[in-house]
């Protein structure tokens, strides 16, 4: 074991005293007068452009030398500029947002801020109030609902002026848009806060005419019919083909008649004329002009009564009997007669008692003269009672 670790030992002993050897060969190299001379070259070129780099930098930076900011708040642009040339500075001009409490042109704020020492030649920026407001882009608000297109036009900045009302087929949906009686489309840029103008569809007419279209060509009949605010239809050109110089030669509905704005008007367009056209617009015409012949009777109808059946669940109503007034018998009406006509003379004389004047005259007297006489109203006369008379 003693032998092995001194065998290693001397291994490692060996290694170090070649390492050493190495390094002392090196160094006896590195102290040639050759290699330092290149040594000493290289550091001094070195250090000469050190020293021409930083003095390049004083130069060109004006190191040591420093120009205050000259106050040009409140100035307007024009003086500002002329101020800062005089002072060696430069300048650069970003517009602020529109302030109407200031001039138009005046600096309103200055970076750096007055008094700072910057060098010379260092840009100035200066925050000038514009001539009026930034100019803003007219949104596209063209037949879209008037609501909705006012809220956009305030929410870029635009105010609406007067709203004005034209015949239009859309109805509440926004024409087009005037500024100083002038159309201006969407994108045109505006001043901030500019009044602009809209002009708004009123919605389709009722029973207008329909216009005359016969004789003109497909061009033109489309014109006439946009201006009367109707629509186009159906074209059928008889060729098949799609030439807009064909002329008109039968349209539906026809001229005169009227509809509502926003209808449509189909046509028939074609190279030749009327005269030879003829038979075919006899076969349109009994297709869309159909005739009512108004000359037969109007057709009268009847409505047949409808017998109603009492229903099962609701009782009849109760019969109430009649009264019927007895007859009298003919014996009966016999006794009564001759009990009627048989009256004795002397029966009657004698019930009643004998009056005189002289008894009438007292009477009278006396009763006037112990009564006061009343104006009662007479009473009608009673006819006797017949008496019933037993005859033996």
């Amino acid at each position: 074991m003693k032998c092995v670790k001194l065998k290693a030992h001397s291994k490692i002993i060996s290694y170090i005293c070649c390492l050493i050897i190495v390094i002392l060969s090196m160094l006896k190299s590195l102290f040639n007068w050759k290699v330092l001379l290149n040594l000493v070259v290289a550091i001094g070129v070195f250090v000469g452009l050190v020293w021409l780099t930083f003095r390049w930098l004083e130069y060109h930076t004006n190191h040591g030398q420093e120009i205050p900011v000259p106050n040009i708040v409140n100035k307007s642009v024009q003086e500002a500029i002329k101020i800062l040339d005089d002072s060696g500075l430069e300048y650069e001009v970003d517009s602020f947002n529109y302030d109407p409490k200031y001039r138009p042109f005046q600096v309103l704020q200055v970076y750096p801020v007055p008094g700072s020492r910057v060098k010379d030649g260092r840009a100035i920026q200066l925050r000038v109030n514009p001539r009026t407001w930034a100019k803003v882009e007219v949104p596209d608000v063209i037949n879209k609902y008037s609501g909705l297109a006012f809220q956009r036009l305030e929410q870029v900045g635009l105010k609406v002026g007067d709203t004005i009302y034209e015949p239009s087929i859309q109805k509440d949906a926004v024409i087009r848009i005037l500024f100083n009686g002038n159309e201006v489309k969407s994108k045109t840029k505006l001043a901030r806060f500019s009044v602009v103008d809209v002009v708004i569809g009123s919605g389709p007419l009722r029973n207008i005419a329909i216009p005359n279209v016969v004789g003109l060509t497909v061009k033109e009949a489309r014109q006439v019919i946009a201006r009367s605010m109707f629509e186009v239809g159906l074209v059928d050109h008889e060729d098949g083909s799609k030439d807009e110089s064909d002329v008109i030669y039968y349209q539906d509905p026809a001229a005169g008649d009227v509809r509502d704005q926003g209808m449509q008007i189909d046509l028939w367009a074609s190279k030749k004329t009327l005269a030879e056209l003829s038979a075919k617009i006899e076969q349109l015409n009994s297709t869309y002009r159909m005739k009512v012949d108004t000359a037969l009777p109007p057709i009268q109808y009847q409505e047949m009564p409808v017998r109603q059946e009492p229903s099962q669940d609701v009782p009849p109503p109760p019969v109430t009997p009649r009264r019927e007034n007895p007859k009298p018998s003919t014996e009966a009406v016999k006794t009564d007669a001759s009990k009627a006509t048989v009256k004795p003379a002397t029966s009657v004389t004698e019930n009643k008692p004998k009056t005189t004047a002289s008894n009438t005259s007292s009477s009278s007297g006396n009763t006037s003269a112990n009564k006061p006489v009343a104006t009662t109203p007479a009473k009608p006369a009673e006819k006797p009672k017949a008496k019933k008379m037993v005859i033996e």
